[in-house]
């Protein structure tokens, strides 16, 4: 009854593991999130890492953090600040600290901050703590000599004892949050299912860690998030957006009856969509990594002709070399999806940051009248979605389509409901009918959709070539004919437009009838929806339009934009939906919000800068 007496009742809570890149704090987070979403909490993940392969040990752009949300209801961010930081080193502490809230613990592995390591992270005293005006409580725990004691008679040597200390960080965050190790153990013995010693001397590390806490810090209080949201029946996992989108694309071949083809090279961070769909062979998908860019293009186009789901994977700077054969598919009619994880540019730019910079790019980034239509995820969860609409679009009109996921929903994940596919539309490829050979022309067109019928090569009757020139829209050869070209820009053009009256209606959330309208689109929704809630709660009247669809927009746009007063456009660059809008909708005046920082926007940060807007 005593020890029940201690543990205090939490709606949120925030946790952020941080150390050295090779410290695991990536994978302590991930098992922490998942233990928590399999609870019933919903959650909400930013891995926040360096790109340097392996940077200097101890070194302050070698820091690795991995940031959890957990809520006992509906939470849409990773959150501001955590209150709870594991600092694994000095260089952690220093660089991590500022996002930890002033009332927050402070967890550290005390074996790890000796002189040297003081040194190494440009520490100028021997009290780091003093040196950089720390408030918060702090928790020093010799994790590095308590795992070597636990892992003594492991026959395990010093350097693998040593790669076990983020475990004992996590058993020590699970007792803090009255979680069981239990779900922590069955994942580690999956994840390390080929090597059964790493596997257990993880788990007894593991455990070694929650038992420290419960036998030495009795006096301390531990905490518990019970989910108090309703949630829907069914199975739940903790799921990053790469993998969702992967699942998303395999969800929408077997639905549309074709095989899956990924020509994919790989690129931060929109490699492990490559890495997960290489695991589904037996699901009929078949996954190429291509010498280059613009051969994984190229190879997907290629694929679309031969009657595959065509897939191509990458970030920017790959779509920058991808733009010819993206192109291609646009002249030739191909159901092509390319898939863009946004990072921060230009060139290589940040690689494992996240932006919203490739806008302009998706939309015009080719040369001639190139339309396309571009679709933007805007959750980890959400990236099944957009992927599985993305496929349809292409499929049923014979287009390539972009789709626009960021590093910050990629990486980042959230609790998901796994869907039963049955609920989900049709996707009903526009082949070529029996009746149609001896008189098909290769852009004979489907009245209602503009979309041209697809013979898939080897149908007997409807032998046919395609390519990058121009061709007759009459017999399908090469021409130059000006009024031809003309006609075809326009039947292009009328393809994608004609999209528009199947995706849905522009939704609004938060007050109808609000002073100020917040529009943003793709991976930034969560923070927009976390900004709106906190100012409607003070008593403002704000609503939010998350856009999911950019090319084409929702019919209802101009009319629901039109019906507010004041309207913020809220992304990550200088403008670029703003700009957008304003070339859609003409006379619509617009107030911006804009950051280029590779970070995830503040919810402070935003609530503040739209208040002034409303006083304004």
């Amino acid at each position: 009854m005593a020890d029940e007496m201690m543990v205090k009742e939490l709606e949120q809570v925030v946790v952020r593991f941080s150390g050295d890149s090779g410290d695991g704090m990536q994978l302590a987070g991930n098992i922490f999130s998942n233990v928590s979403a399999n609870v019933g909490n919903d959650i909400c993940t930013f891995p926040d890492y360096p790109a340097d392969i392996r940077a200097p040990q101890g070194s302050l752009t070698g820091v690795s953090g991995f940031q959890v949300h957990i809520g006992a209801n509906k939470v849409y961010t990773p959150g501001d600040c955590c209150n709870v930081l594991v600092a694994m080193n000095p260089a952690a502490l220093k660089t991590q600290v500022q996002y930890c809230r002033p009332d927050g613990l402070i967890i550290t592995d005390s074996d790890s901050f000796t002189d040297k390591d003081l040194e190494k992270a440009q520490f100028k005293t021997s009290n780091p703590f003093e040196e950089i005006h720390i408030k918060q409580e702090v928790m020093e725990v010799p994790i590095s000599s308590m795992c070597k004691a636990s892992l003594a008679d492991s026959g395990l040597d010093n350097k693998s004892m040593l790669r076990c200390k983020n475990m004992f960080a996590l058993g020590l965050v699970c007792w803090l949050f009255n979680r069981d190790v239990k779900l922590a153990e069955d994942m580690l013995r999956q994840k390390f299912a080929k090597k059964p010693q790493i596997a257990e001397a993880n788990i007894k590390v593991l455990n070694d860690g929650y038992n420290y806490g419960a036998n030495t810090h009795a006096s301390t209080s531990t905490y518990r998030i019970e989910s108090k949201e309703p949630k829907a029946k069914g199975l739940y996992t903790d799921i990053n957006g790469n993998k969702a989108t992967a699942y998303g694309l395999i969800a929408a071949a077997e639905k549309a009856g074709l095989e899956l083809f990924l020509g994919s090279y790989p690129i931060t961070p929109a490699t492990d969509i490559l890495h997960e769909l290489a695991k589904h062979k037996s699901l009929g998908v078949k996954t190429v990594q291509c010498e280059d860019e613009i051969a994984g293009c190229a190879s997907a186009v290629g694929a679309a002709f031969a009657g595959d789901l065509a897939v191509t994977s990458t970030s920017g700077p790959g779509v920058c070399l991808k733009s010819e054969a993206m192109n291609l598919a646009v002249i030739a009619e191909l159901p092509l999806v390319v898939v863009n994880v946004q990072r921060g540019g230009p060139s290589t730019g940040l690689p494992t940051k996240s932006e919203q910079g490739d806008l302009l790019q998706a939309l015009y980034g080719r040369n001639g009248e190139s339309p396309m239509p571009v679709i933007a995820a805007t959750s980890p969860t959400n990236c099944f979605d957009a992927a599985y609409v993305a496929c349809k679009i292409a499929v049923e009109h014979m287009t390539p389509v972009v789709l626009l996921t960021d590093a910050f929903i990629a990486n980042g994940s959230a609790a998901w409901h796994l869907p039963d596919l049955k609920e989900y539309p049709s996707i009903t490829p526009p082949y070529v009918k029996p009746e149609m050979a001896g008189t098909w022309t290769p852009f004979q067109r489907n009245e209602e959709t503009g979309a041209r019928y697809w013979a898939i090569p080897g149908t007997e009757g409807f032998m046919h070539r395609i390519g990058g020139l121009e061709k007759s829209n009459a017999t399908g050869v090469i021409s130059t004919d000006p009024e031809n070209h003309q006609l075809m820009t326009y039947l292009r053009q009328a393809k994608v437009d004609k999209i528009a009256k199947t995706i849905p209606a522009l939704e609004v959330e938060g007050d109808k009838d609000a002073d100020l309208l917040i529009v943003g689109w793709g991976g930034t929704y969560g923070n927009l929806h976390a900004a709106m809630d906190e100012m409607r709660a003070e008593g403002k009247k704000v609503a939010l339009a998350q856009f999911q669809y950019i090319n084409p927009l929702p019919l209802n746009t101009a009319e629901v934009l039109k019906g507010f007063k004041k309207i913020v456009v809220a992304e990550q660059n200088l403008g670029q939906f703003a700009g957008y809008l304003r070339m859609q909708i003409p006379g619509i005046n617009l107030s911006q919000f804009n950051q280029v920082k590779g970070q995830p926007f503040v919810t402070k940060e935003l609530v503040d800068a739209f208040t002034k807007l409303l006083e304004e």
